[in-house]
């Protein structure tokens, strides 16, 4: 699967707000504005997990109506994913 660049720049962006979570703890900065940023970048990875999925079903539910029209599975299979992640 061909990732989006605008996934992989939002996972960046993700990456760099839990850095400055770290640097913000190392400075002894309020907890409840460490939690906020941590459920700001919670909130985003969990936005991005539901791109992939969605983008991924879509991809294989496209492959799978050309081959055989039976997309039962893959659904099951997203759901289950999206049930995981959370």
């Amino acid at each position: 699967m061909e990732y989006d660049r605008h996934v992989k720049n939002h996972l960046k962006r993700i990456a760099r707000q839990v850095k400055g979570v770290l640097n913000m703890m190392e400075q002894g900065e309020n907890y409840r504005e460490i939690v906020t940023q941590l459920s700001a970048a919670n909130s985003a990875l969990n936005r991005e997990i539901g791109v992939m999925v969605s983008t991924n079903l879509e991809q294989c539910a496209r492959e799978s109506v050309k081959q055989d029209g039976k997309t039962e599975n893959l659904v099951k299979e997203a759901i289950d994913l999206l049930v995981k992640s959370r």
